[in-house]
């Protein structure tokens, strides 16, 4: 049964060209093996375009982790791929009708994606990574909301950054 790994935020394109909402599809394969393709809904009511098998990967689990870290790069490309008669408009920085995909340039990940698959997996992915990693998801997100964050150490920076996504998550 094909299933929906993860809906990608925003939209993917660039007006007024076409655009696109974007989500990672799989199943599992008799081998037990999961495959994954990505699926493009033309925000103007257009059917779905789809792409042919994007990756393979041996469980669930890692499947899940493969589509988490899908930059605006790669899915642009996926989008080529599965419409390769049409130019794809390259990923914009977020404006008015557009949010990032995957992780912002200078954030080793997306922290609103991975607070989707619950908080204790956010705090654990983040509590593995250097201070100075977690001090770039704050600037690169945004999530400093003027405090001096500087000065606080790595343990600190973890409940910030995941106070802050559920703030933003719930508003």
């Amino acid at each position: 049964m094909d299933v929906v790994i993860r809906a990608l935020p925003g939209l993917i394109g660039d007006r007024p060209g076409p655009v696109y909402r974007g989500r990672v599809c799989g199943r599992q394969r008799g081998d037990g093996t999961w495959e994954a393709w990505m699926e493009f809904d033309g925000d103007d009511g257009t059917s779905t375009l789809r792409t042919r098998r994007e990756t393979t990967q041996p469980n669930l689990a890692d499947l899940e982790h493969w589509a988490t870290g899908l930059t605006p790069v790669y899915v642009q490309g996926a989008l080529r791929r599965a419409r390769p008669d049409e130019e794809v408009a390259p990923a914009r920085t977020p404006g008015l009708d557009t949010v990032p995909i995957g992780p912002v340039r200078g954030a080793v990940l997306d922290p609103f994606s991975v607070f989707l698959k619950g908080e204790g997996l956010l705090r654990r992915q983040l509590a593995a990574l250097s201070r100075d990693h977690l001090l770039a998801i704050v600037r690169a997100y945004d999530l400093d909301d003027g405090d001096a964050v500087d000065a606080l150490t790595a343990a600190e920076l973890i409940p910030l950054i995941v106070t802050r996504v559920a703030d933003r998550r719930a508003a």
